[in-house]
Protein backbone atom coordinates (compact mmCIF):
# COMPACT_ATOMS: atom_id res chain seq x y z
CA UNK A 1 0.00 0.00 0.00
CA UNK A 2 2.96 2.33 0.29
CA UNK A 3 2.38 3.22 3.93
CA UNK A 4 5.59 4.28 5.59
CA UNK A 5 4.35 6.11 8.62
CA UNK A 6 1.35 7.76 10.23
CA UNK A 7 1.89 10.99 8.27
CA UNK A 8 1.65 9.25 4.90
CA UNK A 9 -1.49 7.37 6.00
CA UNK A 10 -3.15 10.63 7.04
CA UNK A 11 -2.20 12.55 3.91
CA UNK A 12 -2.89 9.76 1.40
CA UNK A 13 -5.96 8.09 2.88
CA UNK A 14 -7.54 9.52 6.02
CA UNK A 15 -7.72 13.24 5.15
CA UNK A 16 -9.09 12.63 1.63
CA UNK A 17 -11.72 10.23 3.03
CA UNK A 18 -12.80 12.85 5.57
CA UNK A 19 -12.92 15.67 3.02
CA UNK A 20 -14.91 13.53 0.56
CA UNK A 21 -17.44 12.63 3.27
CA UNK A 22 -16.70 8.91 3.61
CA UNK A 23 -15.44 9.20 7.18
CA UNK A 24 -16.25 11.57 10.03
CA UNK A 25 -14.61 12.29 13.35
CA UNK A 26 -16.48 11.52 16.56
CA UNK A 27 -15.11 14.76 18.09
CA UNK A 28 -14.65 17.06 15.07
CA UNK A 29 -13.79 20.14 17.15
CA UNK A 30 -11.07 18.29 19.02
CA UNK A 31 -8.95 16.18 16.62
CA UNK A 32 -6.56 15.08 19.39
CA UNK A 33 -9.32 14.07 21.79
CA UNK A 34 -8.20 11.00 23.80
CA UNK A 35 -11.30 9.06 22.76
CA UNK A 36 -11.28 10.18 19.12
CA UNK A 37 -12.75 7.69 16.66
CA UNK A 38 -13.29 7.73 12.93
CA UNK A 39 -16.75 6.64 11.83
CA UNK A 40 -18.02 5.65 8.41
CA UNK A 41 -20.76 7.88 7.08
CA UNK A 42 -23.68 6.60 5.00
CA UNK A 43 -21.59 7.40 1.91
CA UNK A 44 -18.73 5.34 3.34
CA UNK A 45 -21.05 2.42 4.11
CA UNK A 46 -22.37 2.48 0.55
CA UNK A 47 -18.84 2.42 -0.85
CA UNK A 48 -18.00 -0.74 1.13
CA UNK A 49 -20.55 -2.81 -0.75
Amino acid sequence: MGLNDRKSFRSLYLNPAISEGYVRLLYPDSPRHPRQKYLLTAKGQAARH
